[in-house]
Formats: C-alpha cells, sequence, structure tokens
C-alpha cells in the first residue's frame, strides 16, 4: 500500500517541490493550497510525469476547509502516513510599525494554521500508531533578525510547538521533524509583505535601518540556493527509520549553526550586526 502525504502550500518554492518528489518517490500525494487555481502548472507536470499527485484546497487559516480537505483524503486513502505543514509567509517591518493585527495575521498562518492541520491529522495517525509530521521552520526560528519580529517570533514558536508534542507522541509511533531552511530561491521573499506603517510613512525613524537590512540582504540572494535541495532534504528525513529532529538546510543555515555554538549570546549578536550592518555575510 502506498503511503500518503499532505503538503500544504503547494502552489509554489518548497510545497511545490516537495509534492512532486514525493510523488516521484512513491507516495500518494496531495498538494494543498489556499487558491487551486494557482495549482494549473502543478497538474499539468503532474499528468505528465504520470504520477500520483492531486490537488486539494486547503486554507490553513479555515478550521471548515482543513476539515473538508482531511475527510475527503481519508474517505479516498482511510490512513495519512506525513503531513508536511509548509505554508507560511512574511510580514516585515520594525515592531513599532507593525500593527497588532499584522502580528495576529503572521501567526495565524505561520503558527497557528501549522497547529490546526496537525490536530486535524493526528487522531488518524494515532489511531495508526504511526506517522511523520514535518514542520517547515527556518534558520530564523533558532536566530532573530532585524525587521522581523512578526515572521521570527512565528518560527521560534514552530520550533517550541514542535519539541514539546514529539514528547507527548512519541508512544503512539508519530515522529515531529524540524526543517531550517537558510536563504532559498523562491518567490516568498518576493511576496513578502511589509508593514502598513513602513510604506506609507516616509517620516518613520526605521526608514534608515530599514534601507541598510535591504541593501545587506539583496545580495545574499544572489547565493541562495534552489527550493529541491529543500525537498531533497525532507524526502530523506520522511523516509528515514531514525530521522534527526532538525535539519539545517544551506551552507549559510550551517554556517550560522556553527557560528552560534562558539559564540556568547553577546558575539553572536555582534555576528549577526556585523552580517547585516556591515555586509560581513553569514557563510564565514
Amino acid at each position: 500500500m502506498k503511503q500518503v502525504a499532505i503538503i500544504t502550500g503547494c502552489s509554489s518554492g518548497i510545497g511545490y517541490e516537495t509534492s512532486i518528489l514525493l510523488a516521484k518517490k512513491g507516495f500518494k500525494t496531495y498538494a494543498t493550497m489556499r487558491n487551486t487555481d494557482k495549482g494549473n502548472k502543478l497538474k499539468e507536470v503532474a499528468e505528465k510525469e504520470n504520477i500520483d499527485l492531486k490537488i486539494i484546497k486547503l486554507d490553513v487559516t479555515d478550521d471548515h476547509s482543513i476539515k473538508n480537505a482531511i475527510n475527503e483524503i481519508v474517505q479516498e486513502t482511510s490512513r495519512i502516513d506525513v503531513l508536511v505543514n509548509n505554508a507560511g509567509n512574511n510580514i516585515a517591518g520594525a515592531v513599532e510599525d507593525l500593527s497588532i493585527e499584522e502580528f495576529k495575521e503572521q501567526f495565524e498562518t505561520n503558527f497557528f494554521g501549522l497547529i490546526r492541520v496537525t490536530k486535524e491529522v493526528l487522531p488518524i495517525m494515532r489511531r495508526q500508531r504511526k506517522g511523520i509530521i514535518v514542520n517547515l521552520s527556518s534558520i530564523v526560528g533558532k536566530m532573530a533578525i532585524p525587521l522581523n519580529s512578526a515572521y521570527v517570533s512565528s518560527k521560534f514558536a514552530v520550533e517550541g510547538f514542535s519539541e514539546s508534542i514529539r514528547y507527548e507522541l512519541e508512544d503512539f509511533g508519530i515522529k515531529v521533524i524540524l526543517i531550517e531552511p537558510g536563504v532559498i530561491k523562491s518567490n516568498f521573499y518576493e511576496n513578502i509583505k511589509m508593514s502598513k506603517n513602513s510604506l506609507t510613512d516616509p517620516k518613520s525613524p526605521y526608514q534608515p535601518i530599514t534601507q541598510k537590512i535591504f541593501e545587506a540582504f539583496l545580495p545574499m540572494l544572489q547565493y541562495a540556493f534552489p527550493t529541491k535541495i529543500v525537498a531533497d532534504v525532507i524526502l530523506e528525513a520522511v523516509t528515514s527509520d531514525n530521522p534527526e529532529i532538525r535539519y539545517a538546510v544551506g551552507d549559510d543555515a550551517k554556517s550560522i549553526n556553527e557560528a552560534r555554538k562558539k559564540r556568547s549570546d553577546k558575539e553572536f549578536e555582534n555576528w549577526v550586526k556585523e552580517g547585516f550592518f556591515e555586509k560581513k555575510g553569514f557563510l564565514r
């Protein structure tokens, strides 16, 4: 019997690549997305490659949408073996410029959306006494960067949530894995949403730092790695008999992890400042 995999946020980027790869490797794959009109390219690839991949509507911020999607999948397959919580976005800006509504919007997708889907899938995996949950975090789930307090805090929350539920799910044969990519080549960055105040207030006291951060960040995109690499790591994790708790993906993510181990909190903070404000980067 084929293993059944569900991936959220598959209209592009990591979700798109992961759904194709898992289907090619023999998983019965359900590629979910909020707007299925954006799934035409994925559907074309699935038909061309003749892979077992189905596109389903699932909005991680809508309980009804999640229940409908999971019910449809279980009716067709009677099981769920792998859940990849990938859907996410980024609302950037200085904390003073971010509204509470924007913070809530960030957490609704990146954190509460992940919890909603996980809670809907868990009873099925628990009855099977088997399952793998892969949560897409980020290297900034373990370190902070300027002007990203909403996004960073949502990913810190994903890290803590994932670590905690590992303890309670282990006895049911359910594994929880964290994936922590660095900078990737994806339209995720093109779709970053700036806080409304950042866009509408040219006199914001944070304009100088905002300019510095963007100037430092753009060169990093030149060295970004393709989303296929993240998909490869996810495949490795879900097919391993003894997967790691977390996987850092990309040279920058691995470099940051090593730097964090070698430095005190204050030294690491200074290192991050150098990377952004003095444009020294993180691959050193």
